[in-house]
C-alpha cells in the first residue's frame, strides 16, 4: 500500500518529469531565437526578410493547436491520448534543428525552419493538457513553478552556451538543440503513464475546429482566460522584441547595458519561478496573479519616465520581473483549474493559439507605435496590454478552485 509521504514523493517527481517537455522545447526555440538571424544573415541583408520568417511562428501558433488540442482529447491508443502527438512531433523537430544550419539558402533554410514551428506546435499542446490529466489540483501551481525553472535554466544555457558554439562552429548550437531538445521532450512520453482509453477517433479537421469555437463561446471561464492569455502573451513578446534596441537606440546605451537589463529580467523571472508554488498554495492561482499583474503593469507604465539610464534601475527592474514572472509562471495553472475535464486538449489548444496571436499582435502594435512616438512609448503599450486584463481576473477568481 503506497503511503502519503510515497504518494508525495511521486508527485514531485512527476512534476519534475513533466517539467523536461518545457526545458526542451525552451531550448530549442531560443536556439532558433537567438541564432537564426545570423544564419540567415549569410543569404540576405534584408532584416524584415529574416524577421517575418521568425514571426511566422506565429501562424503556426494561431492554426495548429485549434485542430491538435482537441484530436488529442479524442485521441485513445495504448500509448495514450496526448503522448503519440509528442512522439510523432520529436522526429521532426530534430531533423529540421540538425538540417537547418546546412541548408545552401535562403529559402530552403527558411522551410526547415516552418517544419520546425509545424512540429514544435503539434507537441505542445498536447503537452500542456498532459498536466490537469496526470496531477491533483493542488499541484498545478508547483508544476508551472517547476517548469518555469527548467525552462528558465534552458534560455539561458541556450543563450550563453549556444554563443560560444556558434563562434567555434555555426551548425554547432542547432546540433546541440537537436540532441538535447529531443532528449528532453522525449522524458515525458518515455517515463509518464497515461490512460489508453478504448478505441482511436478522428472526427475531422471542421469537427475539431468547431469544438474549439464552441468551446469558446460556451466555456465564461475559459474565455476570459483566453483573453487575458492574450494580452499576456503580446506583452511578453513586446517586450522581447523591443527591449534591447530600446537600451541601445532609446536610451543610446551599450550592448553591456542591455546585457546587464536582460539579467535583471531573468533573475527576477527564475525567482518568481521557485516561490511561484508556494504562493499559489497559500493564497490562490488567481489571487497571486491579480497582485502580481498590479505590479507587473505598474510597473511598465513607470518605465516611460525615465530619459536616461541609471544603474539603480536594476532593482525596480528586478522587482516588476518577479511579478511578471509570476503571472507568466502561474497563467497556465489557472487555466488548468477552469478547464472543463472532458476537453482538456481543446482548451490547452486555444490557449497556444491565443499565444499565437500574442506573438503577432503584441510587437506590431509596439512596433508601430515606437514609429511614431518613439522607444518610451513601448512601456506603455505593455503595461496597457497587462492591466487591460485584470478586469477578467476578478471573475476567474471564484472559478479557481
Amino acid at each position: 500500500m503506497t503511503t502519503l509521504v510515497e504518494l508525495q514523493s511521486q508527485r514531485r517527481s512527476l512534476v519534475w518529469t513533466l517539467g523536461l517537455g518545457a526545458f526542451g522545447l525552451a531550448f530549442s526555440l531560443t536556439v532558433v531565437a537567438a541564432y537564426l538571424p545570423p544564419l540567415l544573415g549569410g543569404f540576405t541583408d534584408s532584416t524584415t526578410l529574416i524577421a517575418l520568417v521568425l514571426a511566422a511562428e506565429g501562424l503556426f501558433a494561431l492554426t495548429l493547436p485549434v485542430v491538435i488540442g482537441p484530436w488529442s482529447d479524442t485521441f485513445h491508443t495504448p500509448l495514450g491520448r496526448r503522448r503519440p502527438f509528442m512522439l510523432v512531433a520529436i522526429g521532426p523537430m530534430a531533423f529540421c534543428l540538425a538540417l537547418v544550419a546546412f541548408m545552401p539558402s535562403f529559402w530552403t533554410a527558411a522551410l526547415i525552419v516552418f517544419a520546425f514551428f509545424f512540429a514544435y506546435y503539434v507537441y505542445e499542446p498536447p503537452y500542456r493538457g498532459l498536466y490537469p490529466d496526470l496531477l491533483p489540483e493542488d499541484r498545478y501551481g508547483s508544476s508551472q513553478g517547476a517548469q518555469h525553472v527548467l525552462r528558465g535554466v534552458a534560455i539561458g544555457v541556450a543563450l550563453v552556451g549556444g554563443g560560444f558554439l556558434y563562434h567555434a562552429w555555426e551548425p554547432f548550437p542547432f546540433l546541440a538543440a537537436a540532441v538535447i531538445g529531443a532528449a528532453a521532450c522525449g522524458a515525458p512520453i518515455v517515463l509518464v503513464r497515461e490512460d489508453g482509453g478504448h478505441g482511436r477517433v478522428f472526427k475531422g479537421v471542421r469537427a475539431y475546429v468547431a469544438s474549439s469555437w464552441q468551446l469558446f463561446r460556451a466555456d465564461g471561464g475559459v474565455r476570459r482566460f483566453l483573453i487575458a492569455n492574450a494580452a499576456w502573451e503580446g506583452t511578453f513578446a513586446a517586450a522581447r522584441t523591443f527591449v534591447v534596441l530600446y537600451v541601445i537606440v532609446g536610451l543610446g546605451e551599450s550592448i553591456a547595458v542591455s546585457s546587464l537589463v536582460l539579467a535583471a529580467v531573468a533573475g527576477g523571472y527564475t525567482v518568481a519561478a521557485v516561490v511561484a508554488g508556494s504562493l499559489a498554495s497559500r493564497f490562490g492561482l488567481a489571487n497571486v496573479i491579480l497582485v502580481g499583474s498590479a505590479v507587473y503593469g505598474g510597473g511598465y507604465l513607470l518605465g516611460a519616465l525615465p530619459t536616461e539610464w541609471r544603474l539603480w534601475y536594476l532593482a525596480p527592474i528586478f522587482g516588476v520581473a518577479i511579478a511578471g514572472g509570476l503571472v507568466m509562471t502561474l497563467a497556465w495553472g489557472l487555466l488548468y483549474s477552469v478547464m472543463p475535464e472532458e476537453q482538456r486538449g481543446t482548451a490547452a489548444g486555444l490557449a497556444t493559439t491565443t499565444k499565437g496571436l500574442g506573438l503577432i499582435v503584441g510587437p506590431v502594435v509596439a512596433g508601430g507605435a515606437i514609429d511614431l512616438f518613439g522607444y518610451r512609448t513601448l512601456w506603455p503599450i505593455c503595461g496597457a496590454f497587462v492591466l487591460s486584463a485584470i478586469p477578467l481576473l476578478g471573475s476567474l477568481r471564484t472559478a479557481d478552485r
